[in-house]
């Protein structure tokens, strides 16, 4: 038979990681152990206020452990200071943020491409300017907005929804190893979340990406290769893992 070689790392493995906030009421957040695959598509499911939004705080480096190990791409992000980590996010991840964070006086388009612009690495990717604006039209189409309607409308006279697709576009450019979405249907009806979704999922799986999305709702288990129940306690949170089919029973 022959010797396939040894397994590829993981894109992200977390062990140990032990987070509390500096408060006297805060709740702790356990991670005993994480990973996530190259190309993987993960869902993290889990009621609001079960530590999600920390759980991909800690992992992008925006937040740092009391205790543990975060790798990211081989990179130890506990090792890193502030500006280092936030670097290697810029070049490596694309966050669509809970809140958006879209920059409210930008354009649609200039607020897709804005990571360029912190980002040599994503940038180089693209190639120059024409090149970036064609890819950054493309990704509005694909999410469902026309850049002809779009392109130069002004991110605070979108709507809710159409904003959270500004915001998915942003995260997809320059093609990051990693996309986070932190509840990015929060804002869409039933169909048009699963819409979304399997969109995000097929653009992250051409730029050959791996996705981590958290949400509470269990109806988009199906279109995820892995399934990550998040306990549903303030007290002593756990990750865990489980395989697709075994959560979403």
């Amino acid at each position: 038979m022959p010797d396939d070689g040894p397994e590829p790392a993981p894109i992200v493995a977390m062990a140990n990681v032990r987070f509390r906030w500096r408060r006297k009421d805060a709740f702790t957040l356990e991670v005993p152990s994480f990973h996530i695959a190259r190309g993987e598509r993960v869902l993290m499911i889990g009621p609001s206020g079960s530590g999600k939004s920390t759980f991909l705080s800690l992992l992008s480096g925006i937040a740092a452990p009391q205790a543990g190990t975060v790798r990211v791409l081989g990179t130890e992000l506990t090792q890193l200071a502030g500006a280092r980590r936030d670097r290697f996010r810029a070049d490596h991840l694309g966050i669509v943020f809970q809140m958006f964070n879209l920059v409210p006086y930008l354009s649609c388009l200039d607020n897709v491409l804005l990571p360029l612009g912190f980002s040599p690495v994503r940038r180089k990717r693209v190639g120059d300017a024409a090149a970036a604006a064609t890819e950054g039209r493309r990704l509005m189409l694909r999410l469902g907005l026309d850049p002809a309607i779009f392109a130069d409308k002004p991110a605070a006279e979108m709507s809710v929804g159409q904003q959270q697709r500004v915001a998915a576009a942003r995260a997809l450019v320059g093609r990051p190893e990693l996309v986070i979405a932190d509840e990015p249907t929060s804002a869409l009806d039933r169909d048009r979340q699963q819409a979304f979704v399997a969109l995000l999922r097929d653009e992250v799986a051409a730029a050959g990406s791996a996705l981590l999305m958290v949400s509470h709702d269990p109806s988009l288990t199906q279109l995820f290769d892995r399934i990550v129940p998040l306990a549903e306690t303030l007290s002593d949170g756990r990750v865990t893992s489980a395989p697709a089919a075994e959560a979403a029973e």
